[in-house]
């Protein structure tokens, strides 16, 4: 399992809430659990106590990914930094679960479950993740959907750095409203215009005597 598939952690813990819609969906032990995805093994260990353990960390992980969007680069560091400080990893070689045609394992590096607790193991995951992204691709490649009241979090991964939004359905959906704000605004300036025109035939007309 290559590191850069943890950053993932990252995005999907944050998304679990919507915060201008006042929803979430970290609301029990069971969704904490659908958070580990094939890791099933630390899935397992959660308990109550970690649907508020998890809240904590992920209020903590989009406020990285909030400074980063607001282009304060050393901003999103340093809350990363605190992270990986308090959630330490444990990385080891792995490969005896993927070998290649010849048998042979196919050696790579794996982040360990952390011993404590399930939010601790996740926490770690994530922020190691999120750090390796932004250490190999840039700060700048971390965002927060621009499609209002979305704010859901995304990594860009676009050739040329133009990702704004967090997904295709959130594209369409700003793209519409811009359309639609601009012939808005093309109406409004087409009745202006013919009202001034109006106004200046008026008063250009000689009056009765």
């Amino acid at each position: 399992m290559e590191l850069a598939y943890y950053s993932d952690y990252a995005v999907r813990l944050v998304n679990t809430e919507e915060p201008a819609r006042n929803k979430d969906c970290l609301t029990s032990v069971e969704a904490v659990r659908e958070l580990f995805g094939e890791a099933s093994q630390m899935a397992r260990r959660a308990t109550d106590a970690d649907v508020t353990r998890f809240r904590s960390v992920r209020a903590r992980l989009r406020a990285v990914f909030a400074a980063a969007d607001a282009g304060d680069q050393r901003q999103a560091v340093d809350l990363l930094n605190s992270l990986l400080l308090e959630f330490p990893v444990s990385p080891q070689i792995s490969g005896h679960d993927h070998l290649d045609d010849e048998g042979r394992p196919r050696w790579h590096m794996h982040l360990a479950d952390h011993p404590s607790n399930a939010t601790a193991g996740y926490a770690a995951i994530a922020a190691m993740g999120l750090a390796f992204h932004l250490t190999e691709f840039g700060a700048d490649r971390l965002g927060l959907c621009q499609a209002a009241p979305c704010r859901n979090a995304y990594l860009d991964t676009s050739t040329n750095r133009s990702r704004r939004y967090c997904s295709d359905r959130c594209a369409t959906r700003a793209n519409v409203a811009a359309y639609r704000a601009r012939k808005r605004l093309e109406t409004e300036r087409s009745a202006s215009t013919g009202r001034t025109a109006e106004t200046s035939q008026e008063s250009t007309t000689p009056t009765d005597r």
